[in-house]
C-alpha cells in the first residue's frame, strides 16, 4: 500500500515539473567533483619558478573523495583530499607545516573550467599569523592540463605558489 501511494506522488511530481530547491546546487557540485575525479592519474610540469614539480590524483573512500599528493622541489610532500560537502566541494590540506587548511569552493553556473577555493579555518595553527595555506584555484585548460594557484599566508603576506601541470601518458 505505502509503495503505490509513493509511486503515484512520484508520477504527480513528475507531471507538475516540481524539482528540489537544492537540486540545480547540488548538480553543479556533483559536476565539479566529476571533473576532479577525472584527474585521475599521475601529472608532471613546473612551478612558477620553472622547478619540477609533480601530483597524482586517486580516487579513495569508494570514490567518495580525491587524494592528491602534490610534491615540489625542495620541499616535502603535500596531501589534499577534496570531497563533495552539499553544493561546493570542500578540500582538506595536510602540510609540511604540521597545520591543516579547509577550503572550500562554491561552482559556478556552465562547464566548469576552474574551482576557488576559499580559506574557512586552519587545524593546529599556532597563531593566526603563522603560515598556511588561504587560497586555491585550480584552472582545467583541457584533459590534459591543469594550473594550481596556491596562495600562501604567513604575517599577513599572501605568496602565490604556481604549478603548471600535464598529465602523464598512462602506460
Amino acid at each position: 500500500m505505502h509503495l503505490k501511494r509513493y509511486f503515484i506522488l512520484a508520477i504527480l511530481i513528475a507531471l507538475t515539473g516540481v524539482r528540489s530547491p537544492a537540486a540545480p546546487a547540488a548538480s553543479k557540485a556533483a559536476a565539479a567533483f566529476e571533473k576532479l575525479k577525472s584527474l585521475e592519474g599521475s601529472w608532471q610540469g613546473k612551478d612558477g619558478d620553472g622547478k619540477p614539480a609533480k601530483t597524482s590524483f586517486k580516487l579513495v573512500a569508494g570514490q567518495t573523495a580525491v587524494l592528491e599528493t602534490l610534491e615540489m622541489s625542495g620541499m616535502d610532500e603535500m596531501l589534499t583530499l577534496y570531497s563533495v560537502d552539499g553544493d561546493t566541494i570542500a578540500l582538506m590540506h595536510y602540510c609540511p607545516t604540521n597545520n591543516q587548511p579547509r577550503l572550500r569552493a562554491t561552482p559556478g553556473p556552465g562547464e566548469i573550467k576552474m574551482l576557488a577555493f576559499e580559506y574557512e579555518s586552519t587545524g593546529n595553527l599556532a597563531t593566526p599569523t603563522t603560515g598556511h595555506e588561504q587560497k586555491l584555484v585550480m584552472q582545467f585548460e583541457d584533459k590534459d592540463h591543469i594550473t594550481e594557484t596556491w596562495t600562501w599566508r604567513k604575517n599577513g603576506k599572501d605568496t602565490p605558489m604556481v604549478y603548471h601541470l600535464t598529465r602523464k601518458p598512462a602506460r
